[in-house]
């Protein structure tokens, strides 16, 4: 049976190889913890170790720059079909997470830049906000 969701992250197209990873992994993270299901099944092997489970959705990374990111995760937040979670700078520069949410709340949003955006959610939706963005390489 197909999918019907969506799993996609985005990342800067000039992002550091180290950071574009980073950046990937939290937010990848971040949308598997608010979502109930993002966990396949452990499995075994011939051996009979188990596997803990993965992800059963496919997740293409793509690129995107910087105004393309800010247009993405606006777009994506709009509809309330998609989960949406952004890197931003003020959180790759924080230390702990409250300073994070403190620096945030002072941070207007046209000045917030983004390492990474990653969505979940109905298969158009997501389609029709990533279609024409290029592989991450």
């Amino acid at each position: 049976m197909a999918l019907q969701t969506k799993f996609v992250l985005v990342v800067e197209a000039d992002a550091e190889p180290a950071q574009a990873v980073n950046a990937a992994a939290v937010t990848a993270a971040a949308v598997g913890g608010r979502l109930p299901g993002m966990v396949a099944a452990d499995g075994k092997d011939a051996s009979g170790g188990v596997h803990a489970g993965l992800n059963p959705h496919p997740i293409p990374v793509l690129s995107a720059g910087q105004e393309r990111l800010r247009e993405l995760y606006g777009a994506a937040r709009d509809g309330g079909e998609i989960t949406a979670v952004a890197l931003n700078d003020v959180a790759r520069r924080a230390r702990e997470y409250g300073e994070y949410l403190d620096r945030l709340e002072a941070t207007p949003a046209e000045e917030l830049s983004y390492t990474a955006v990653a969505l979940f959610g109905p298969k158009n939706r997501v389609n029709a906000l990533t279609k024409r963005l290029p592989l991450y390489r």
